[in-house]
C-alpha cells in the first residue's frame, strides 16, 4: 500500500487477547515505513489503542489486554494460554508433537501392525487433555469449570 506523498505502508493483522489468552478481536493495522521497518511493538500498540477506543471491555479491563501479531493457522495459531512450551502452536509443530508423542506410545506397546491412526488420535487427545489442565492449574483450578477448560482448547484446535 502506498500513502498519498508516496511512501510504503504496510498492513498487519494484531489479535487482542483478554487475561485468559482468548483473543477478542484482530485489527487490521497498518502504519507508515519510517526508515527501519515498523517493530511488532509498534503495531501492537496501536491495536490495543484501538480496542481502548472502540470499547472492546469496560475501561477497567484494558490494562488486562495484550496484543499479538496475528499469523494464519498454517504458522502460529493464537496461543493456548498456557505456560506449556510454544512449540505446538503452530499447525506443523503441533502435528509434529502428535506425531512424536504417538509414535513413542506405538513404541511403548511393541509396535503393534496396522494401528498407527490409533495412536495418533490416542496422541492427540492427551495432547489436548494436557493442555486443558495446564490452563485449569494455571487459573487456579476452579472446582466445577473443568470443562470450560476442554471446551476452550478444542475450539482453539478447530481455528
Amino acid at each position: 500500500m502506498i500513502n498519498q506523498w508516496g511512501g510504503e505502508m504496510t498492513e498487519r493483522l494484531v489479535d487482542i487477547l483478554d487475561r485468559s489468552g482468548s483473543v477478542l478481536h484482530t485489527y487490521p493495522i497498518t502504519l507508515e515505513e519510517l526508515g527501519d521497518s515498523a517493530d511488532d511493538a509498534a503495531y501492537e500498540k496501536k491495536a490495543l489503542e484501538a480496542a481502548a477506543s472502540g470499547r472492546l471491555v469496560p475501561n477497567d479491563e484494558l490494562g488486562d489486554l495484550t496484543a499479538r501479531i496475528h499469523v494464519s493457522r498454517g504458522g502460529q495459531m493464537s496461543s493456548y494460554g498456557d505456560d506449556l512450551q510454544g512449540n505446538s502452536e503452530t499447525k506443523l509443530g503441533l502435528e509434529q508433537a502428535v506425531r512424536l508423542r504417538a509414535y513413542a506410545l506405538w513404541e511403548q506397546d511393541g509396535g503393534p501392525e496396522g494401528r498407527e491412526d490409533e495412536y495418533w488420535h490416542q496422541a492427540f487427545d492427551q495432547h489436548l487433555r494436557e493442555r486443558a489442565y495446564v490452563l485449569w492449574q494455571q487459573d487456579g483450578s476452579p472446582e466445577g469449570r473443568a470443562d470450560e477448560y476442554w471446551n476452550r482448547v478444542i475450539k482453539f484446535q478447530a481455528q
